[in-house]
């Protein structure tokens, strides 16, 4: 299982819109240039990020991105989510029920009305990384950032944003 780099992409330009006015929008050609990235990528990410309403796109001159709703109730797996769709990871065939053993009509029935074991062990595992991910929010990544980042790098950073042409 892999998440593709749009899920990272996007969680770092995220934490960026938190720390704009209310009334401003950091575009996708700021974002890019800030983290390296391709604008035309990240654009695909944050047409994702809109139609799932993470964030609100602001049309004109002057527009760009922010965030559609409080930081503290974006979560990783809304991020996640909107970027890779909810599709579950494992797809389950049942094979078991084509089995050698599924010859014996007896198996078979029984084999068709119990549930695969190996199906609830994935959807298991996945449910416990999806509630991981549900936990943990913008505001704990911008918190996190506070923590391990010096102020003078965070500042340095708000500064980037401030100064270009959307804020």
């Amino acid at each position: 299982m892999q998440y593709s780099i749009g899920v990272e992409y996007s969680l770092h330009c995220l934490v960026y819109l938190i720390d704009i006015p209310p009334d401003t929008t950091i575009g996708i050609k700021e974002l890019s240039a800030f983290q390296g990235i391709s604008e035309t990528y990240l654009s695909k990410m944050f047409g994702k990020l809109t139609k799932a309403g993470i964030v609100s796109s602001i049309p004109g001159v002057k527009g760009g991105y922010k965030l559609a709703k409080p930081p503290a109730e974006i979560s990783f797996w809304d991020v996640v989510e909107a970027v890779e769709g909810a599709t579950p990871i494992f797809q389950c065939k049942n094979i078991k029920n084509n089995s050698y053993l599924c010859q014996d009509e007896d198996f078979e029935a029984c084999a068709k009305a119990t549930p695969c074991i190996i199906k609830l062990s994935m959807l298991e595992a996945e449910e416990n990384m999806r509630n991981t991910l549900r936990n943990k929010s913008l505001s704990w990544l911008n918190d996190e950032l506070n923590r391990v980042l010096t102020p003078k790098d965070r500042q340095k950073t708000r500064d980037f944003f401030a100064s270009s042409n959307n804020v």
